[in-house]
């Protein structure tokens, strides 16, 4: 089964700057603290980032995967699903920007399915902390 889960929050940066950072996926290991490594495996037509490894902590121990993204929404949403993961059937999530007075509203959303189930509980407490660590260690970024 598929679980979701969203967040919001104002960033005080402006639109920009919020691309900027979640563009920057080889630099999410310095900023997302459950992000190892990040390899950009393959570049779209315009040269981005299309095709992302990732080896991340999760559940105890360390996961791989890789993400495809989709930027036909920009700059108002940038969207990805999963080509392989090592835990995951599944997932996929998106960024969306709203820029407002004080800078960006960001919604991020994740829908995930575990290879493995688990207590509704542990996926409770996992997605909550996936969800606000990413929203806030994103916010930390662009505001810094």
């Amino acid at each position: 089964m598929t679980d979701r889960a969203a967040q919001t929050t104002l960033i005080n940066a402006p639109l920009e700057k919020c691309w900027e950072v979640v563009l920057d996926f080889e630099k999410y290991p310095d900023w997302a603290k459950d992000v190892k490594e990040s390899v950009i495996r393959a570049r779209d037509e315009q040269g981005r980032p299309s095709r992302v490894e990732y080896r991340a902590s999760a559940l105890g121990r360390s996961t791989h995967s890789t993400l495809e993204y989709d930027y036909s929404e920009q700059p108002a949403r940038l969207s990805w699903h999963l080509v392989e993961g090592d835990i995951m059937r599944a997932l996929n999530g998106a960024y969306s920007f709203v820029e407002v007075d004080n800078g960006t509203q960001v919604f991020y959303e994740l829908e995930l399915e575990l290879v493995v189930p688990l207590p509704g509980f542990v996926k409770r407490r996992a997605e909550a902390r996936i969800l606000i660590e990413a929203v806030k260690e994103l916010k930390a970024r662009a505001e810094s």
